[in-house]
């Protein structure tokens, strides 16, 4: 079985804290064998990521999570950044044209913090003819979510709409990557991709964090990466 964490954050994104090669260095570590990189509404720690891939023997899922009228987006696959602000719909059609595919990441989540899509926002976009070929999953497990019932929320609504579950941490810390992830039969990207069709993923829950624990770690790391959020590209540069 494959084991892929597909929400994860670098310094790259406002509220990141980790530098690209110190994520792809964790996720081997933990245990994936694939990671996506989904700053939001920013593709560039992405592209680096998947330059450096082969360096650190993961692979990479080059993606963002964009930010739509309706709410967050993952969008995974993608080398182009889709335009924030769309309709849910336009940005699915938009990945699709690349050749990506799309999941609903904390959906229903009330934390002040998320701008999750409702359920009619998703169960709209599924009907839709073009979108939910595009639309693969809805994230049924998110690791660092403040609002756990939003978890349970997403997991009914998966069931009933007859779609693939995925489990990822939406890491914005080291420590917190793999603690939510997607296991797949298969380990490539392809295989991933077939069994979201296939609705045959599974999640895999690690150790569960507190909230204190959740913005308490975010909160110190944040403060001590400040500096390099400034200058993200630099890291990069000196691993190439």
């Amino acid at each position: 079985m494959g084991l892929a964490d597909l929400h994860v954050h670098t310094l790259y994104s406002y509220d990141g804290t980790a530098s690209v090669p110190a994520v792809l260095q964790r996720a081997r570590q933990v245990g994936l064998d694939l990671i996506a990189i989904t700053d939001h509404d920013e593709i560039r720690g992405a592209l680096l990521a998947e330059e450096l891939a082969q360096k650190f023997e993961i692979q990479v899922i080059p993606g963002a999570e964009i930010t739509t009228e309706e709410g967050d987006l993952l969008a995974l696959s993608i080398h182009k950044l889709v335009p924030a602000g769309l309709p849910l719909i336009d940005t699915i059609l938009r990945v699709g044209e690349q050749g990506g595919f799309c999941i609903a990441p904390h959906p229903m989540s009330g934390a002040p913090s998320m701008k999750s899509l409702n359920v009619f926002s998703i169960r709209r976009a599924l009907r839709h003819p073009e979108a939910g070929r595009i639309l693969l999953g809805i994230e049924t497990y998110n690791a660092t979510a403040l609002d756990r019932r939003a978890n349970l929320a997403a997991r009914i609504l998966a069931e009933r709409s007859d779609v693939a579950q995925t489990g990822s941490s939406d890491a914005h810390v080291l420590a917190a990557i793999g603690l939510g992830a997607t296991e797949f039969p298969g380990h490539t990207l392809a295989d991933l991709v077939t069994a979201l069709k296939m609705g045959t993923t599974t999640v895999r829950k690690g150790q569960e964090w507190g909230a204190f624990h959740i913005l308490g770690g975010w909160l110190t790391e944040y403060l001590k990466s400040a500096p390099a959020r400034l200058f993200p590209t630099l890291e990069g540069m000196q691993t190439r």
